[in-house]
């Protein structure tokens, strides 16, 4: 999660923006309205185990 509002520039420079007062970035590549989450992962079963950090 991060302080809205933000505007995301895309690599193809293409620019996200949000006027939310908090905005989650999505992570799994599969939300409709990419970069930022729109829950779309809750649908999808999880294909393998998180790898812990360090």
């Amino acid at each position: 999660m991060v302080e809205g509002p933000l505007s995301i520039e895309l690599p193809n420079g293409d620019v996200v923006e949000s006027d939310r007062f908090q905005v989650a970035i999505c992570m799994c590549h599969k939300s409709s309205c990419y970069p930022l989450c729109d829950t779309s992962h809750r649908r999808f079963k999880r294909t393998s185990k998180r790898r812990k950090c360090g």
